[in-house]
Parts: structure tokens; C-alpha cells; sequence
């Protein structure tokens, strides 16, 4: 399979961490974000990675180079201007003929990439990794049926009206289908906008509820925290 990694994000809340450096270059147990990402796609047999550009991109070239020394073949798709995580794969929507892992490349997970595509029934134009969340207020959050499969999909819900406390864990299997829902000029997010609109027409979308680990890194205090965690040793 291929893989797209969103990593255009400033990370504005990470500041002063963030002024010279992308936020998915910031080190954990000494590699940074990104290279976890890359790493673990890797393990799990992913050779073809296109990652997305913006913020200090030139620091993610000058690291990552080629992908030969990660045991994969990196190509960029720089984004001028921001076009949200749905829009930024416009650019390069040609590339993708197949089901193809997105990955959120400023978070940190030990997810089964194995388990997730396993996941992903033929007939569906996405598979999300989910995430159980106590606070999902800062979230997409998927409703599910008896199943797992997802009927439902609301972003940012106001407290009291969230469907569950599965959240999408920043990773998922996209069939090219999914372009069906992406408008092909514009800004468009994935969880505010895609989701919810291939779930209207009809679309099939699975959820893999995961019991592996995830980090978010959206403020000091959660980059305090996973620098602090004993289980990031975990990582690829």
C-alpha cells in the first residue's frame, strides 16, 4: 500500500517548540514525530510515502531526503496555502488508485496498520482508526452500529450532544472513492466535510476500534506528558 502523511500543520500552540521546525519534526525519545510515522509505516510494509508540505517544509526534505534511508521511497506534495487535510491531497489525488493509508503526521500511535487495512471491506471508501476518548470535545466522533461500522461522523461536537467517545485516532485506509467527496478545488477537511458527506450518499464507512496506544501532541502540556511516558518506547 501507499500512505499520504499530512505534516503542513504550524503547530502554533507548541510555540516556541514550533518556530524553527514543523510540528511533526519535534523529537520524542530523540527521532521526531514524523520519523516515528514514517518508521512505522515501514514496519508494516508501506514503501511509497507522499508527505505534504508547508511550515518550515525544508526541514522535512533535509531529513527525510528520498525515504532510502527509512526503507521507503518519500515523495512531497508542498501546499502554498493551507487547504485542510482533505484538500491537501488535491494535488496529488492522481497517485492513488488504490486503497491508501492517511496518516496525521504530528500524531503518535502503535496501531496495527496490519489490523487496520485487514479492517477494510472492499465496498467501503474509508476505514477510520478509532480511539476511546473522554473528552472529545477537540474531536471527530464516529456513531457506531452493533457492527462497528460508522453511521455517524461529527467534528468538534458541543458537550452533550457527542454520538460516543470514539474518536478518530488521525489514521485511516482511503479508497479512491473517497475523491467522489473531496471537492477538487478549495479548502475541504476530512472530518468536518468528507466523512459526513460520503456517510450521506450512502457510502460505506468501517471503524477500527483500536487497543493500541495514541498521543496526541496539541499543546505543551500533551508534549510534556508524552516525553514523560514510559510507553512511547513502544514506538516504531
Amino acid at each position: 500500500m501507499q500512505a499520504f502523511i499530512l505534516a503542513a500543520g504550524e503547530g502554533s500552540r507548541l510555540r516556541p517548540l514550533t518556530d524553527d521546525v514543523p510540528k511533526p519534526m519535534i523529537a520524542i525519545r530523540g527521532r521526531p514525530i514524523l520519523e516515528h510515522n514514517v518508521s512505522m509505516l515501514a514496519h508494516f510494509g508501506v514503501r511509497d510515502v507522499t508527505i505534504n508540505l508547508h511550515h518550515r517544509g525544508e526541514s522535512i526534505r533535509a531529513h527525510f531526503g528520498d525515504g532510502s534511508r527509512f526503507g521507503v521511497k518519500i515523495s512531497y506534495a508542498p501546499e502554498p496555502t493551507l487547504l485542510g487535510t482533505a484538500g491537501a491531497l488535491n494535488a496529488v489525488r492522481e497517485r492513488f488508485r488504490e486503497p491508501f493509508f492517511l496518516v496525521y503526521g504530528d500524531n503518535l500511535t502503535t496501531c496495527r496498520l496490519d489490523r487496520l487495512r485487514a479492517r477494510h471491506p472492499a465496498d467501503a471508501v474509508a476505514t477510520v482508526a478509532l480511539f476511546e476518548r473522554e473528552d472529545v470535545a477537540h474531536s471527530g466522533v464516529a456513531a457506531l452500529d452493533a457492527a462497528g461500522r460508522i453511521t455517524a461522523f461529527v467534528e468538534k461536537p458541543a458537550p452533550g450532544t457527542e454520538p460516543s467517545h470514539w474518536v478518530s485516532a488521525g489514521l485511516m485506509v482511503l479508497a479512491p472513492g473517497i475523491f467522489d467527496f473531496i471537492p477538487p478545488a478549495g479548502a475541504s477537511d476530512i472530518g468536518r466535510d468528507v466523512l459526513p458527506g460520503a456517510l450521506a450518499a450512502g457510502r460505506r464507512i468501517e471503524g477500527y476500534r483500536m487497543d493500541e496506544r495514541l498521543w496526541w501532541i496539541d499543546s505543551q502540556a500533551d508534549y510534556e506528558r508524552t516525553v514523560a511516558d514510559p510507553a512511547t518506547a513502544e514506538l516504531c
